[in-house]
């Protein structure tokens, strides 16, 4: 059991809620369907395509190029590969209601 006060939620309380809210579905289907939504996602930004969700928002992917950085610990030079990175950009639904509006 997570720690009261505890901000985050997880994916297991998302398959729970899901599962209570939709007495027609078990737990295994209400899984299955999360994992479905999560691995699809994550296979549309690993070929590099934009998933929007309306209303929600929309997960794109934003290349890094190669820089110099620095070894935090010991202040040496490093260099740092070039990358690509999961961007969240939040929907103007979220947005509004985040603010109360």
């Amino acid at each position: 059991m997570r720690p009261e006060g505890n901000k985050t939620v997880i994916k297991s309380e998302l398959i729970q809620k899901i599962a209570d809210e939709n007495p027609e579905l078990s737990h295994a289907e209400a899984e299955r369907i999360v994992n479905t939504v999560f691995d699809m996602i994550t296979d549309a930004l690993a070929q590099g395509k934009r998933v929007e969700l309306r209303g929600f928002g929309a997960f794109s992917v934003k290349k890094r190029d190669a820089r110099l950085g620095r070894n935090p610990r010991t202040g040496e030079a490093v260099d740092v590969d070039e990358k690509h990175v999961p961007f969240f950009k939040t929907g103007k639904l979220l947005r509004d209601r985040l603010n109360g509006k």
